[in-house]
């Protein structure tokens, strides 16, 4: 019996420690291929989850004082194998994690009244080619990625293609063959968003130009100095032989980018700041990966985890599932689905959520993603590192956007501490820096954390069990005395009831459940039987979670 358990809770991505904590019984996962648009993604800046070696929280002499909020505080690699380990994503029903950039950063830092800050959030690259030691080494990576995956979760990682780190004192300009420094953007259509750089003292890379480029020099002396030079320079001349492509500075970046995919096995890329660099380079970029990704498996037959393909999620800032496959720039239109990206980030979930009837923001949802998104799919989130506006920066409700997100159609995007009640107003903070404390782990003890924490494990938990919550068609059952409704992908069948009020609930099932079929509420750990086309259980809950046992 107990060999049968751990059976069931591998297969249901589920801990088996907690579960049996809960004395409940748990439904075996559907056995559909693993579904991106249903994926349960954990969001997390590397530098802020989790400290696992304390010894590498300093180096490059990035000791200055800084800005509250605006240094490394010590999160790695490490930190986040840890927590795998522990079985803390598996209990949320987490099956992908997104970790916020870990190559190399720039050694020194700006001041743009902002105070003091160091590139901690990974997006200010100064090597490519390299892991920055404060978030850990290249073991740790292989490490992390084996220890997701033996646990049936898939590692994203960030791409940064658009731009280098700021220039400081400890980091020059890169040469003017390979980024441009002016003007910048105004993004009032365009031209004015993509040829030019995002900010002040942010270079642009110059991702247009097949103009054929050296390596900047710094670079070339950083890799002498390190003993690493002639290794990289034959591996740019394999892959620039193999490929054909010229030497722009686009496709060396991509070399680098997708030698993690080739190394480590990553599982996917969500590529930052997408509309400010040619449409054309990101379906290059996805042939790079799928290519790289085919050699890993190739290369690593006993690593692969199943036959899905490699992932890559876009941030086009502002874009929105009403906008469907398009991002309007105002005088153009673009589609970055086209032979690039599966998904895109959907900035417009929250605003949605806020302004709409749950049951109404479900319906667009459902319509959009079976018609003019069919095939393709989107990352719904309701708080992130850089959206200054996100739905309950208090967490005042911190439950029901649990209910919301991780119910709604499509893909959804966890962000740490989403789950913990993390405040996202820091006192003493400028700007995103309030997004961005370190994970309250010391909270977890206390009730409203614990609470807020089960609420998101069972609804988690069921979606990770159900690929039709997030993929499958949606169908309004009632919407008088509270909300229910079915998701139906292929024979994977669920129904959903919220805000249901009243101990005694009877909820219609016709059509998805047959008569005489055992159902389980995954919320309250209720069981009871189909009748007449309903299912009558008793439960405190204003929320119903029904899988078929």
């Amino acid at each position: 019996m107990k060999k049968l358990s751990l059976l069931i809770c591998v297969l249901a991505f589920l801990s088996c420690n907690e579960m049996s904590k809960k004395d409940t019984v748990v439904v075996a996962a559907n056995k559909e291929q693993f579904n991106w648009n249903a994926a349960n993604i954990y969001f997390l800046l590397t530098d802020r989850f989790n400290n696992g070696n304390p010894s590498n929280d300093v180096n490059f002499d990035r000791t200055s004082k800084t800005g509250k909020l605006r240094g490394f505080e010590g999160g790695d690699i490490k930190g986040v194998t840890a927590k795998i380990k522990e079985g803390y994503f598996t209990d949320l029903g987490i099956n992908a994690i997104w970790m916020t950039p870990i190559v190399e950063q720039i050694h020194g830092n700006t001041d743009e009244g902002t105070g003091v800050t160091y590139g901690f959030h990974g997006y200010w690259t100064k090597d490519w080619t390299v892991i920055d030691p404060n978030f850990g080494t290249k073991e740790d990576l292989k490490e992390l990625v084996e220890v997701a995956h033996s646990k049936g979760i898939r590692i994203l990682l960030d791409a940064v293609i658009n731009h280098t780190g700021p220039v400081t004192e400890k980091d020059p300009v890169w040469p003017s063959d390979w980024v441009r420094t002016s003007p910048q953007c105004r993004y009032d259509n365009y031209e004015n968003t993509i040829t030019c750089t995002l900010v002040k003292n942010l270079p642009d890379i110059k991702t247009e130009s097949n103009e054929e480029v050296e390596l900047p020099p710094q670079l070339v002396a950083k890799w002498k100095a390190e003993g690493r030079y002639e290794q990289e320079v034959a591996e740019l001349d394999a892959f620039f032989k193999r490929t054909g492509h010229p030497r722009a500075p686009r496709f060396y970046i991509m070399k680098w980018l997708t030698d993690y995919i080739t190394e480590f096995g990553i599982d996917g890329y969500r590529v930052d700041t997408v509309k400010h660099t040619e449409e054309f380079v990101w379906q290059e970029f996805r042939e790079a990966c799928d290519y790289a990704f085919t050699e890993f498996k190739k290369n690593n037959p006993d690593k692969v985890v199943d036959n899905t393909d490699f992932f890559l999620v876009g941030e086009v800032y502002n874009y929105g599932i009403s906008g469907g496959q398009y991002f309007n720039f105002g005088d153009k239109k673009v589609n970055y689905f086209d032979k690039a990206f599966h998904s895109l980030i959907n900035f417009e979930f929250k605003w949605n959520a806020k302004q709409m009837p749950v049951n109404e923001v479900y319906a667009k949802y459902n319509s959009a993603l079976n018609k003019e998104m069919k095939g393709y799919g989107v990352l719904n989130y309701l708080s992130s590192h850089d959206d200054g506006q996100p739905f309950d920066p208090k967490r005042e409700n911190a439950e029901k956007t649990g209910t919301l997100l991780l119910l709604a159609p499509g893909a959804s995007q966890v962000y740490y501490g989403d789950e913990s009640a993390r405040s996202l107003i820091i006192d003493g903070t400028e700007g995103d820096a309030t997004l961005r404390s370190f994970m309250n782990w010391e909270e977890l003890e206390n009730d409203k954390q614990k609470s807020v924490l089960s609420h998101w494990q069972k609804l988690g938990q069921f979606r990770a069990r159900h690929a039709s919550v997030g993929a499958g068609i949606h169908n309004e059952i009632s919407n008088s005395e509270g909300f229910v409704f079915s998701r139906v992908l292929n024979e994977d069948k669920v129904v959903v009831g919220i805000d249901l009020k009243g101990n005694s609930k009877s909820i219609h099932v016709e059509g998805v459940f047959e008569n005489g079929a055992k159902i389980r509420d995954a919320y309250s750990g209720a069981e009871s039987v189909v009748e007449n086309g309903k299912l009558t259980l008793s439960s405190e809950f204003e929320i119903v979670l029904l899988e078929k046992l």
